[in-house]
């Protein structure tokens, strides 16, 4: 099973991901906050983690964004899948060098916060196209040196791509998973990325992958 812990200040959108979520039998929805200074308290009392955080950015006490940077002194363990009206280049940006996962806009379809559900639970990361798209314009203003990748580093930046964790990446390629995690340690460092997500991002500016 997928815990789920929802934080959205608005009752109705909770209620309604708690309908939807509950359709699905690997997820179980084991709290539902209205503000981020209470999400972290719920995180800190929590005898049981949830497995993934569903966050939205405009919240009240604490923003999205705060209670990211935050989370790594509460649960850091904890991944979180910012799900948000909100588009704007900056707040998307701040949200994925805080630490976010994947970001998924409200109005998707619920088969696309399944599967970005599943993928960041898993120890994967997600970027809608539009999203990413995004992050190049902002991450073009001030464009870095881009990095030489050896063969392989690149395989496993594709792979990454696609929200393999470091054990899938392994199997894929047939390699240990230790080495597999070695590789992706490579890539954060040449990238100059805090978490997998900032690297496929900055990986997507720099043109190394493709956004399809």
């Amino acid at each position: 099973m997928i815990r789920i812990l929802i934080v959205d200040d608005h009752p109705v959108v909770r209620d309604g991901l708690v309908a939807i979520l509950s359709t699905q039998p690997d997820f179980e929805v084991i709290g539902e906050i209205g503000d981020g200074g209470a999400a972290l308290d719920w995180l800190r009392s929590a005898q049981q983690l949830p497995d993934i955080l569903l966050l939205d950015l405009e919240i009240p006490t604490l923003d999205g964004v705060e209670v990211l940077q935050q989370l790594s002194s509460v649960a850091s363990n904890v991944p979180v899948l910012i799900f948000t009206a909100y588009d704007t280049d900056e707040r998307i940006l701040e949200a994925v060098k805080a630490g976010a996962k994947g970001y998924l806009l409200k109005g998707s379809p619920r088969n696309e916060l399944f599967g970005a559900i599943r993928t960041v639970a898993s120890g994967g990361s997600l970027l809608q196209p539009v999203v990413a798209s995004k992050l190049m314009r902002q991450l073009r203003e001030q464009p870095p040196a881009v990095p030489t990748l050896t063969a392989r580093e690149q395989e496993v930046l594709e792979l990454l791509s696609q929200g393999l964790q470091n054990k899938e990446i392994a199997q894929r390629l047939t390699i240990s998973e230790r080495t597999a995690k070695f590789h992706v340690s490579a890539l954060l460092s040449k990238l100059g990325a805090s978490n997998r997500t900032e690297a496929v991002t900055i990986a997507i500016q720099q043109g190394l992958i493709s956004v399809y």
